[in-house]
């Protein structure tokens, strides 16, 4: 079992907005990874208090992801975090090392997590 990390920002907090920019998500982090539906055992999605529209899983089960475990959590509220942000961990059951994994951060969450391998 391995975890992959990404995260996203939405410049407003709406439902067409955070389900366009979740789904975009979701999809570098397959592509990147050549992920399968059946290598995910379940996927968290944090967001900022600035977001209130809609739950991240509803974009996930858009996504095609009804299936699998989804859970939405609310990120802790630091001075001077990035603003209407969300971040993903998925679990994966994948035999490949965790330096084969890509992370993947999009939008204003580009500069988050330099330090993993995008």
């Amino acid at each position: 079992m391995q975890a992959l990390r990404g995260a996203t920002t939405v410049d407003v907090d709406s439902e067409e907005q955070v389900y366009e920019r979740v789904v975009a998500l979701l999809g570098e982090m397959f592509a990147r990874n050549g992920l399968d539906h059946d290598d995910l055992i379940s996927v968290i999605f944090t967001a900022t208090d600035d977001i209130h529209s809609v739950f991240p899983a509803a974009a996930a089960r858009s996504f095609g992801l009804g299936d699998v475990p989804l859970l939405c959590a609310r990120e802790l509220d630091i001075a001077g975090a990035t603003p209407r942000c969300i971040r993903v961990l998925m679990h994966l059951s994948t035999d490949r090392s965790r330096s084969e994994l890509r992370h993947v951060y999009l939008e204003g969450a580009a500069g988050l997590r330099d330090d993993l391998p995008g």
